[in-house]
């Protein structure tokens, strides 16, 4: 079969998008000369202006609105999300072929069913989605490429939010899927603090509007000058900001994601999350955790005592990121 246009149904989150990215450029070296255009939720869908392989992108607006805009435009879907919502407008539109993982009882939907390998577990979610592909009799490449390239007038962004020269480190603190995944604020303020006073740097706060006071409360926690800037960028602006790095501390995340694809080095705190699988993708990263029995355990809020996140202090996320920078 050879398609001249395909819909790609995007990921919903922002580390998803990042990781699914090799992907997508597996689908546009199968299909060269056809029209690949992405179907994503409006707050990622600006991401895709950074991906060459995409001819166009669609901002999704609901099942019958998605349906109703992309009936008789493509010739194939292809479906990265699991769920059962992202397979129906598809189906409904009468898109001839669908393919996607037989997750979520949906089975029924696609015309094309990959089953979720085994062998995936504990494995980065990069190869998630290509096992996908080569399920639905597709060839993936052997080295995939999750990188972005940030644009000029991104970096443009990027250069007005922060204001000044730097060099400039960043610090991460939230992460949108729930407490049990964020580092304490005070470890943040202290790494924040003894990089500036070893390397000179300069610290940027970066994360969600909803994680303004968290990052006022490292910003106000340290003895350095930090910059507070959770709320005030867009998401091309962050990934303007984020190329400016010399480095970024964060927690497992988007941000994290999006610094690794733009080939910042990055020191993750990780905890209930499963490290294999959402590691941040590339060279020089480094991973700070502490092996406790109950991790990961991918809870949103910990029951207990969150001692895999109390149980990495400040000495080591420091330490970490002044090899990196080093």
């Amino acid at each position: 079969m050879r398609p001249s246009r395909i819909l790609v149904r995007a990921p919903n989150w922002v580390g998803d998008v990042v990781l699914s990215l090799g992907s997508v450029r597996d689908l546009r070296r199968r299909f060269p000369d056809a029209r690949l255009e992405v179907l994503a939720r409006p707050h990622v869908s600006e991401l895709y202006r950074a991906v060459r392989e995409v001819d166009a992108v669609r901002a999704s607006a609901g099942v019958r609105a998605d349906a109703a805009a992309i009936r008789g435009a493509f010739d194939v879907a292809v479906l990265l999300p699991n769920s059962f919502a992202s397979a129906l407008p598809p189906f409904l539109a009468g898109v001839p072929e669908r393919w996607g993982y037989a997750t979520d009882g949906r089975g029924w939907l696609l015309t094309r069913r990959a089953r979720v390998p085994a062998a995936l577990r504990g494995r980065s979610e990069v190869y998630y989605y290509r096992a996908m592909l080569a399920g639905v009799g597709l060839t993936v490449s052997a080295a995939p490429d999750c990188t972005l390239a940030c644009p000029a007038e991104w970096s443009a962004l990027g250069a007005e939010a922060l204001g000044e020269d730097g060099p400039w480190v960043g610090l991460n603190p939230g992460a949108f899927y729930g407490s049990a995944k964020r580092w304490m604020p005070e470890r943040y303020a202290a790494v924040g603090d003894r990089l500036a006073r070893r390397r000179g740097v300069k610290v940027a706060i970066v994360g969600s509007a909803a994680e303004r006071p968290l990052g006022e409360s490292i910003a106000a926690a340290m003895q350095a000058p930090a910059l507070n800037l959770c709320g005030e960028t867009t998401l091309a602006a962050l990934v303007g900001a984020l190329s400016r790095l010399r480095l970024l501390v964060t927690n497992d995340s988007g941000p994290m994601h999006l610094a690794a694809a733009l080939g910042v080095p990055v020191v993750a705190v990780f905890g209930p999350t499963d490290w294999r699988e959402t590691a941040p993708v590339g060279e020089g990263h480094r991973l700070v955790r502490e092996p406790v029995e109950c991790a990961p355990c991918r809870l949103r809020e910990c029951p207990i005592d969150h001692r895999c996140m109390r149980r990495v202090t400040a000495d080591r996320v420091a330490e970490a990121a002044l090899e990196a920078l080093a």
